[in-house]
Formats: structure tokens, sequence, C-alpha cells
């Protein structure tokens, strides 16, 4: 994964809601949070980017995001759109995805090529899950990866 340079991007996290969400609308200080948990999409921040930066140095000022708490009990999914320095296209990408898992990140990083769905990641303990058949490539810099994980479970 590292001959293709990351130059900024931004992240979605689909992510199922916390046990800190209102099952009913409330008051609460931030609004959105205040909504109920179960029957709403509810945007907020996260920290996941922030966490990204410090994991990876050089992507420190380049790369941000958000979350959207969303009605399911657990599993979550990561919307990462990033320009990258070097060309490629989605079969290169995938093949390297592919190889990091199997190698280097075995057990910490997924590739599945099934078209799963939120509750087959149930229990799954590898931190991030590339989803072959999402990942998506525009203009060769520009690409769209999207990956699952347990969010009650998977923590590297």
């Amino acid at each position: 994964m590292e001959e293709f340079k990351v130059l900024h991007g931004v992240m979605t996290t689909i992510h199922s809601y916390t046990y800190d969400q209102r099952i009913l609308d409330l008051s609460y200080n931030k609004l959105r949070r205040a909504r109920a948990a179960g029957l709403n999409i509810i945007p907020t921040t996260t920290g996941a980017a922030k966490a990204l930066a410090l994991v990876i140095l050089q992507l420190k000022g380049k790369f941000y995001g958000f979350a959207l708490r969303v009605p399911t009990p657990t599993v979550s999914v990561v919307d990462l759109v990033a320009t990258i320095e070097k060309s490629t296209n989605v079969e290169e990408l995938n093949a390297e995805f592919k190889k990091a898992a199997e190698g280097k990140f075995k057990g910490i990083l997924g590739y599945l090529e099934e078209p799963l769905v939120s509750i087959d990641y149930k229990g799954d303990s590898r931190s991030s899950i590339v989803d072959r058949l999402m990942t998506m490539v525009m203009e060769g810099n520009m690409v769209k990866v999207i990956t699952w994980y347990d969010n009650e479970r998977g923590y590297s």
C-alpha cells in the first residue's frame, strides 16, 4: 500500500448508534444528538480522521471526516474518498488491498469479494474489511474505498 501516496481525502463513517445516544427525542446540548437513535440517521462528528493522521503521519491536516449514526445495533462502514499521487485503476488498487490483507496486515485488514451486508460482518475481529465490489477509481487518481468493521469487536 506504500506505493499509493494519499494527497488528501474525506471519509464518512456510517456508524451504528452507540450507548450514549437517546432512545427518545430529548433535550440535549447537541440538537442532532438529542434525537432518537433508533429512528434517525444522525450526522455527528468523528475522531476517525484525526486517529488516521496519528497512525499515518503524512495525512495530518489532509484528511477530514464526519459520521452518520444509523439505527443498526452493530457493524459500521467507512466510505473513504481520496486523491492519490500515482494513477491507478480498480483492479490494481484491489490487488494491493488483497496483498496487504493476506500479508503484512493479515488478521487486521480483511478483503472480501462476496456481496455482503452489515450483519454478515458481526463478530469479525479484523479492524477493517475492504469491500472489493465497491472500490471505484475516477480519472486515475481519485479513489473511493468502502470498508466494514464490527464496531463492538474489531479493534487494532
